[in-house]
C-alpha cells in the first residue's frame, strides 16, 4: 500500500469507490447525495487530501480540513473555547469495501493526523454515533467524545453528531527540562 497526494484525476475514481461502499458502510449518511458526489469529495477550506493504493488502484481516501470554513466551527469554538482555525479536520475518510479491515483506514486516518499536527493544528473529526463501529474505530486509535450536535441534514432515527479530538499522546508531549 501507498499514499500520495490525490490528484485532479483521481476524483472519478474515488467517485467509483465511495459510490460502491456507501450500501456497506451506510457513509455518506446522505446517499445518494442531493449534489455532485464530487463536491462531497472536494470541499472549501482543505488543507490536504491522500489516497491509498493497493495493487495500482485506489483503496481510499482522507482529507483534512479548516474547522474554520465549514458548518461545525460553532460547535467546535462552544465544545473546546478555541477557535476553528486551530484545528484540522479529519474528513471524507473512506475505504473500499473490499478492503474494509485491512489497516487501509488506519494509515489514512494517521496520515491526515500526522499532516494536522505538522500544520500546528489540533486534530478533530466528527462521526455520526459514537457507539457505530465507525465511533468505535476512532475511540480504539485514542480519540475521545468532546460533545454532541444534532445538524438538520442528519436522517431521522439516526444517532447524533460526536465531536471527536485526540489528545497528545504522552510520549508525544515535549518536556522542557
Amino acid at each position: 500500500m501507498t499514499i500520495r497526494e490525490r490528484r485532479p484525476d483521481d476524483i472519478p475514481e474515488l467517485v467509483e469507490v465511495l459510490s460502491a461502499q456507501a450500501p456497506s458502510s451506510g457513509y455518506p449518511h446522505r446517499w445518494p447525495l442531493p449534489f455532485p458526489v464530487e463536491e462531497f469529495l472536494v470541499r472549501p477550506g482543505e488543507l490536504g487530501a491522500w489516497v491509498a493504493e493497493v495493487d495500482g488502484r485506489i483503496a481510499g481516501h482522507v482529507a483534512t480540513t479548516d474547522v474554520s470554513a465549514n458548518w461545525m466551527a460553532e460547535h467546535w469554538t462552544a465544545v473546546l473555547g478555541r477557535p476553528g482555525h486551530e484545528l484540522g479536520e479529519v474528513s471524507i475518510l473512506f475505504v473500499d469495501h473490499t478492503l474494509a479491515g485491512s489497516g487501509v483506514g488506519g494509515a489514512l486516518l494517521e496520515r491526515a493526523v500526522t499532516e494536522i499536527r505538522a500544520l500546528g493544528r489540533e486534530p478533530v473529526l466528527d462521526v455520526v454515533g459514537e457507539e457505530t463501529k465507525v465511533g468505535r474505530f476512532y475511540r480504539r486509535r485514542g480519540w475521545t467524545v468532546a460533545g454532541h450536535a444534532r445538524p438538520q441534514w442528519l436522517p431521522d432515527g439516526q444517532p447524533d453528531v460526536a465531536f471527536m479530538v485526540l489528545p497528545v499522546a504522552v510520549s508525544d508531549e515535549r518536556v522542557e527540562a
